[in-house]
């Protein structure tokens, strides 16, 4: 009585400890009630450490500790409950790393607590199987679309259609959630709340139940259970904007923008609390953001979205069958105690199975395999243990006893069987283990011959490449080449014609020298008082153009001369093997020199021409006197 006592005085300690933390947290000071009771569960899911454990691991520990066969009516006392809560922290132990352990005991403890407080609060200390299910849950981690899927799965026929009456019951427990954390007036339960669910004329499935849980909004009495979760999923979104309230430079969590003010953006502690500033107001319309995106993503959002190249939106959640999946029966593997119950027992429905968790179909695949064969031994069972829950003493009498090691016998033949099938298994594994390394090996093998292969490849592309180059022999069987070298022949004899017309302007041009040179030396060798009229009347030579100009020439350079006089040969021998233009430059330069030496010559003889006529004139003179 006195252990009693004081395990009670410890259990309320614990339970006013745990709501002492939250009200710690101020929570109260938020104005909207959805997000105080979202709060507030949240943070009694991870004072609990219930947000580590997922809907899987429940359905495991429901089924290690017998739930799953028991009614949903059936009362379970305290000690039974922490034995369920004990098995689901262990084993959340044990897939932790070392560094991440937590603390079972207190979690077991405040667990425990809050459960008894919410659906115990009379002091019975008995719960019923739908309570504990309902209750875990909805407060586990994981995917709401999982939770919800298992939820259907408690309160749907084996036709897959939803009860009402278990729908309603289902809400009546989930709803002491927000009344344990002293929000029952905004989120308790009235007798209304299933109609403004789902309407009784409908036959509501497994899709028709997601799509209305989890629309925008989901129905008023739930609201809280999807923000819990989006609660959840942006406790460390970070957003680089300033809070146009209290002016933090960024944001953690949801951030609100109005809809009507001008880049008015909140963060979520002052848009719980109701803060605002400037012309905003409380009434205006805000939106929700859980996460930031740049302006430049969001432009090419846009434009993409104009240009139709944004894919569709995705529905929210993914189209099951509308008949579940029948649960197997299981009758020769396991002993049945009692009737079966119906699928709302199991998690075998709506392609639960496909999911990856644990089933009954993955662990009994082997039974399933050996049961034809182990059906007789198992009726045995069944009538044995019949008996033994009936209260009938079975050892009482020697053929009783008998039957007994008979049974024994033939497990134990069967277990004998088992292990050298077992060996067998092994032998197969290790068989199939040295088939996977010669396939290995062999797969090896076969990239190094491939990789020898494309080597090869490239060298005999590289050869035909150089085998493909044209070369003067094929040049000649090519049209386009040929055209080629045809316009290079025409090009060459046209310089060629050039070549022989400037050969010619240059003879004729030595022949007006010569010309030139043979008048300085008659007018050199004359007197010096001689009048030059008769020089001055012979005809300078003009030059001629020569008719053969366009004939291709036959001769050298040196034929370009023939017929000039001495001198001028005399002048161009050392230059037979110097450039054309050169020489023509020279003999200009030549013909101007002589050109001015005679116009000196000439003006000197004009000079000396009026000095003889002045003396004449003097002489003149001095004879009239």
């Amino acid at each position: 009585m006195i252990e009693e006592c004081g395990r009670r005085g410890k259990t309320m300690a614990e339970k006013r400890q745990l709501f002492m933390d939250m009200r710690a947290q101020n929570y109260d000071v938020i104005r909207l009630s959805t997000y105080r009771t979202a709060c507030k569960l949240r943070f009694v899911q991870k004072r609990c450490n219930l947000h580590l454990v997922d809907i899987w691991n429940l359905i495991e520990a429901f089924r290690d500790n017998g739930l799953n066969t028991l009614d949903h009516s059936t009362e379970i006392n305290v000690s039974r409950l922490e034995t369920i809560i004990s098995s689901i922290y262990y084993q959340l132990n044990k897939r932790l790393p070392t560094t991440h352990q937590i603390s079972v005991e207190q979690s077991i403890s405040l667990l425990l607590n809050f459960v008894i407080a919410a659906y115990d609060s009379e002091g019975h200390g008995k719960l019923t199987v739908f309570s504990v299910k309902a209750m875990l849950a909805t407060m586990c981690g994981g995917k709401i679309l999982d939770k919800l899927r298992y939820t259907f799965s408690q309160i749907s026929d084996s036709n897959g259609i939803m009860m009402y009456m278990k729908f309603d019951q289902f809400l009546r427990e989930v709803l002491k959630l927000p009344t344990a954390v002293f929000e029952g007036p905004s989120f308790g339960y009235t007798e209304h709340s299933v109609r403004t669910c789902f309407t009784q004329q409908k036959k509501i499935t497994l899709n028709m139940f997601l799509d209305t849980m989890m629309a925008d909004p989901p129905p008023q009495c739930l609201v809280w259970l999807p923000l819990m979760h989006r609660l959840a999923n942006v406790e460390n979104v970070f957003h680089p904007v300033e809070c146009s309230y209290c002016r933090n430079e960024s944001m953690m969590g949801f951030r609100y923008r109005c809809q009507q003010c001008h880049n008015y953006q909140l963060c979520q502690t002052c848009f719980w609390r109701g803060y605002a500033s400037g012309s905003h107001s409380n009434q205006h319309q805000m939106k929700e953001h859980s996460s930031w995106k740049s302006p430049a993503k969001k432009l090419g959002h846009a434009i993409s979205k104009s240009l139709g190249c944004v894919p569709s939106r995705e529905p929210p959640h993914p189209v099951y069958p509308e008949m579940p999946e029948k649960p197997l029966d299981l009758a020769h593997i396991v002993p049945q105690q009692r009737s079966l119950p119906n699928m709302n027992d199991t998690v075998v429905s709506h392609s639960v199975l496909s999911s990856g968790a644990p089933t009954p179909t993955k662990r009994l695949q082997y039974g399933l395999d050996t049961a034809n064969r182990l059906a007789d031994e198992h009726d045995l069972i069944a009538v044995y243990v019949s008996r033994l829950q009936n209260g009938t003493r079975v050892l009482d009498s020697p053929s009783r006893l008998d039957e007994e090691h008979r049974l024994i016998a033939r497990y134990a033949a069967r277990l004998a069987a088992e292990a050298g099938n077992t060996q067998r298994s092994t032998s197969e594994l290790a068989f199939n283990f040295d088939a996977n390394k010669q396939q290995r090996q062999l797969i090896a093998e076969l990239e190094n011959k491939n990789r020898e292969i494309l080597q090869e490849i490239q060298r005999l592309r590289l050869e035909h490449e150089q085998a493909s180059q044209p070369t003067p022999e094929k040049a000649q069987q090519n049209p386009t080449l040929l055209a080629e070298l045809r316009l290079l022949r025409q090009r060459k004899d046209e310089l060629e014609q050039r070549m022989s017309a400037l050969q010619e302007s240059r003879r004729e041009l030595m022949v007006q020298l010569e010309g030139l040179m043979k008048l300085l030396k008659a007018q050199a060798a004359g007197s010096p008082r001689s009048s030059p009229s008769h020089s001055a009347s012979r005809p300078m030579p003009m030059p001629v153009r020569s008719t053969s100009a366009c004939s291709t020439p036959t001769h050298g350079p040196q034929d370009s001369l023939s017929g000039v006089g001495g001198d001028v040969q005399e002048a161009f021998a050392q230059g037979a093997h110097r450039n054309l233009r050169n020489d023509l430059l020279v003999a200009a330069d030549s013909i101007t020199n002589t050109m001015s030496s005679l116009v000196k010559e000439l003006h000197s003889a004009d000079e000396g021409c009026e000095d003889e006529e002045e003396a004449e004139k003097l002489q003149n003179g001095k004879e009239k006197s």
